[in-house]
């Protein structure tokens, strides 16, 4: 099979991965290389856990959401935090990832974790390019109908990288997008509410 031609997007093998890394490219802190696969790399569980206060409010508006949705739980080696079923957290990677302006990256579960009822994003799988320096959020849910106990520091997925035809003109970050997560640290709540509401459409 011939190799893809240089404007072919591709997805990065261990090989590429490990050379984005070492050029600085691809940026992770902290990094281990053991954590690298055949064509992505493991990244761990953050020790910060933002659960949703249930009983504060009957309603989520996304263009009104209330400040005292989440409280902040941090789960230790003696005190995971256990999800039970249909339960839905934020979380985070332990490693901050930088992204290239020609590169994005996809957010992945693990498939020993898919097996017992974890679901690691419910949507938000994709990281664009030009992201810079930021833990990236995660969206879990129990899917199973046993309690799943989270551990600080466990593999908790995997990022991809895949190859643009041509780097971004406006990578994330960039001031005509409105960016809002550029350089996040922890789980950070929706910034949904920071879009205009749309105008009821009439005729």
């Amino acid at each position: 099979m011939p190799p893809p031609q240089e404007d072919q997007p591709v997805i990065l093998s261990d090989a590429g991965i490990r050379a984005r890394i070492d050029s600085g490219a691809i940026r992770l802190d902290p990094y281990d290389p053991a954590l690298v696969q055949p064509a992505s790399i493991d990244f761990r569980l953050h020790q910060d856990i933002l659960v949703f206060n249930n009983y504060t409010c009957e309603a989520i508006d996304p263009y009104a959401v209330p400040e005292d949705l989440h409280s902040k739980v941090t789960i230790t080696d003696e005190n995971p935090l256990t999800l039970h079923p249909g339960d839905f957290v934020l979380a985070s990677s332990m490693e901050r990832l930088t992204v290239p302006v020609d590169l994005v990256a996809r957010c992945e579960g693990k498939s020993s974790l898919g097996r017992l009822g974890l679901a690691v994003h419910v949507t938000a799988g994709y990281v664009d390019p030009g992201w810079s320096d930021g833990h990236i959020t995660l969206e879990l849910a129990n899917v199973s109908r046993l309690p799943i106990k989270l551990w600080a520091g466990m593999r908790i997925g995997q990022f991809a990288f895949e190859t643009l035809d041509q780097p971004a003109e406006r990578p994330y970050g960039h001031p005509a997008l409105g960016s809002k997560y550029q350089g996040q640290s922890g789980p950070v709540a929706s910034r949904y509410s920071g879009n205009a509401r749309p105008t009821a459409l009439v005729g």
